[in-house]
């Protein structure tokens, strides 16, 4: 894991962190300890709510984008290339030292290690636990400028970012959800897990639609989502789903729940979804889901819902319809 890369750098391995100024460390997993930075000049930066509160919960300097100048950065590569990619172009705008990159190998590390020597010297790298580290000086930062990229309009007509879920086009789970829903719905709805704003779009064309609460914990993909939902009767929450707290109960929620952590397929992701439906729906409210075939949802739904009923899908993709939601579970 990085940690150990780090100390390896650190220790005889030719990097050093300058002896003042703050050290930018950009996304870096929940569980990553930091030992080897100093504590009170380091800002964590992370859009992703959970993460971000992580770390602030653990004393450290938090923020959801880079804030004026660093005197090193540290970026932890995420999976998705051209998100890895923009970060590594923000760190080396904003940083007036060396800016460090690390990566696990089946998350692309050794893809980006390549590109970027093909265009400046690199430091190390560190090879260690699946992954490297390495480092590059401050004067490369110009030559990472066409890296940088956040939010655009694209061809579809919608905007989305690097990184954001299903930044090339419409997801087609949350398509087929849309053409299951009913022409009518509750006052009150959420879109849990809103992501770029899709399923909320839709739903404000539906009748008797009130006010629309989309529930984002990725800030990214909630500022993109700011500009493909300009309806007043939007209201955009920069918040972890299954934590989120209204004033008042929904009469509908509709989400495509996200089940992944990086690679690995993490089902109880959607079944947290399932729970937090059951606790924001009112007595009478409905439940509008699309899941993938795969996904063991039922007996959770099952378990927080008097009424569960599979409406359709597709070879890929199942819809469910839940009504009455269970206050305490039986």
């Amino acid at each position: 894991m990085l940690d150990s890369r780090l100390a390896l750098a650190l220790d005889g391995g030719g990097l050093d962190w300058p002896e003042e100024g703050t050290i930018a460390v950009f996304a870096p997993s929940s569980d990553l300890a930091l030992d080897d930075l100093p504590k009170d000049r380091v800002q964590v930066i992370h859009g992703f709510r959970p993460v971000h509160d992580a770390f602030a919960e653990r004393g450290f300097e938090v923020a959801v984008v880079s804030e004026g100048r660093y005197s090193a950065a540290l970026v932890c590569l995420p999976r998705a290339k051209n998100e890895a990619r923009a970060l590594i172009a923000e760190a080396c705008s904003v940083s007036d030292g060396v800016v460090v990159i690390d990566g696990q190998k089946n998350q692309g590390v050794d893809s980006i290690l390549k590109e970027m020597k093909g265009r400046v010297t690199i430091h190390g790298p560190v090879t260690k636990a699946h992954g490297k580290l390495f480092w590059i000086d401050a004067s490369a930062a110009e030559c990472f400028a066409d890296w940088e990229a956040g939010p655009a309009l694209t061809e579809g007509g919608f905007w989305t970012a690097p990184g954001v879920f299903s930044a090339d086009g419409i997801d087609l789970a949350s398509a087929l959800l849309v053409e299951a829903l009913p022409e009518k719905l509750g006052a009150q709805v959420a879109d849990l897990g809103a992501g770029w704003g899709y399923l909320s779009a839709h739903v404000l064309e539906r009748k008797g639609v009130e006010a629309v609460h989309l529930i984002e914990a990725g800030h990214l993909a909630l500022e993109c989502a700011r500009h493909n939902v300009t309806d007043p009767r939007a209201h955009f929450h920069w918040a972890d789903a299954t934590t989120w707290s209204p004033e008042h109960r929904m009469d509908t929620i509709v989400m495509n729940p996200p089940f992944h952590v990086g690679r690995a397929s993490e089902p109880q992701i959607g079944q947290a979804f399932v729970a937090a439906a059951a606790r924001l729906l009112a007595q009478n409210g409905d439940l509008w889901m699309v899941a993938n075939r795969h996904l063991p949802y039922e007996a959770e739904l099952k378990t927080r819902f008097a009424q569960v009923e599979e409406i359709g899908g597709d070879a890929r993709f199942k819809l469910f319809h839940a009504t009455r939601p269970l206050r305490t579970r039986r």
